[in-house]
């Protein structure tokens, strides 16, 4: 593997630049936000950083077809469906739920995108993707298959290669991070961000906040481990690691996965309203408010610098537009 090796889909470095009227509000802190909703396929997000990767790979392999798989307002999907197109192969999508009468948000965007839609019911984590495998092969299509979320080691290099743009953009500015917030689900971007502050000797600590409620104590932590033990055969990493080292805030996460509540509304409008900046209602709205408990309570040290990392999601807000107001 070769973090050079990738297919040329986003807009990169993206901004990196201080939150100033929210500095202002919390006076203790200074505050940053990396936009990686500013990544440009397709109205952006963190999958774009994965997808450079996970698609040069199918085209390595001559495919001309991706499966891949999510909920219906899976971000992923959406920028799955985006690369495929930027690269000319099919790509179909196996999305959680029945379909619906009306599409919005992701899953609208997934099908003018040209995605091939199969909906599966109770499986939206690709319980069903080696059937449509099998379907496709025996169509003579050279089918590649992308993890859920984009989660396997080499997604995970899309985000071993942003914790380099930023350490260039922290020298550029003359600026330290000591804590680096972010929406953690499907493990794939944690686990990059870990090995790549490690690879790289950037010092912050991280403050992911869990999105989806695990389906057992410790299963995404150890889905994380597993991926930075796997990097071990590429990178040099400074420490040993242990589950014990994979930080994961759990303490937002009780509503469960996609389930909007009044944190999640007033992270989103803090941001907006304060900094013209819109949050998603699953990821980014979820971890930003896991930030703002922080600052409110102080539970990190006074004089820091604080940046969140957005990883974007923007059109799934269309999908909970009632409960927005």
């Amino acid at each position: 593997m070769d973090l050079d090796n990738k297919f040329d889909l986003g807009f990169f470095p993206t901004p990196l630049h201080k939150l100033n009227n929210l500095s202002e509000k919390f006076t203790d802190y200074q505050i940053f936000i990396k936009r990686d909703d500013q990544t440009g396929l397709a109205s952006g997000g963190n999958k774009t950083r994965k997808l450079e990767y996970l698609i040069q790979k199918a085209l390595d392999e001559n495919c001309d077809t991706v499966i891949t798989a999510g909920a219906q307002q899976s971000n992923h999907c959406r920028q799955t469906v985006a690369a495929s197109a930027v690269a000319g192969m099919e790509c179909h999508l196996l999305l959680g739920g029945e379909e619906p009468k009306e599409y919005n948000g992701n899953l609208l965007l997934s099908h003018v995108l040209g995605a091939k839609l199969h909906f599966t019911g109770e499986n939206r984590k690709g319980e069903d993707i080696e059937d449509l495998k099998n379907e496709l092969e025996s169509e003579n299509k050279k089918v590649a298959v992308i993890p859920y979320g984009g989660s396997n080691l080499l997604g995970s290099f899309g985000y071993i290669n942003a914790i380099k743009e930023l350490k260039d953009q922290l020298l550029e500015q003359n600026l330290n991070i000591d804590y680096i917030f972010f929406a953690s689900s499907s493990g794939a971007t944690q686990a990059g961000i870990m090995i790549g502050l490690d690879f790289y000797d950037l010092k912050a600590k991280l403050i992911p906040i869990n999105i989806d409620k695990a389906e057992a104590e410790g299963f995404l932590e150890q889905i994380i481990l597993d991926l930075i033990h796997e990097s071990e055969q590429f990178f040099h990493l400074n420490k040993e690691y242990r589950i014990n080292d994979i930080p994961l805030e759990r303490n937002f996460d009780k509503a469960g996965y996609g389930n909007m509540t009044g944190e999640e509304k007033e992270a989103i409008k803090t941001l907006a309203q304060t900094e013209g900046i819109l949050l998603d209602p699953v990821y980014t709205g979820r971890a930003f408010y896991g930030m703002l408990d922080y600052l409110k309570k102080k539970k990190i040290k006074p004089k820091s610098n604080v940046l969140f990392w957005h990883t974007g999601g923007l059109p799934a807000n269309f999908n909970y537009g009632k409960e927005l107001f």
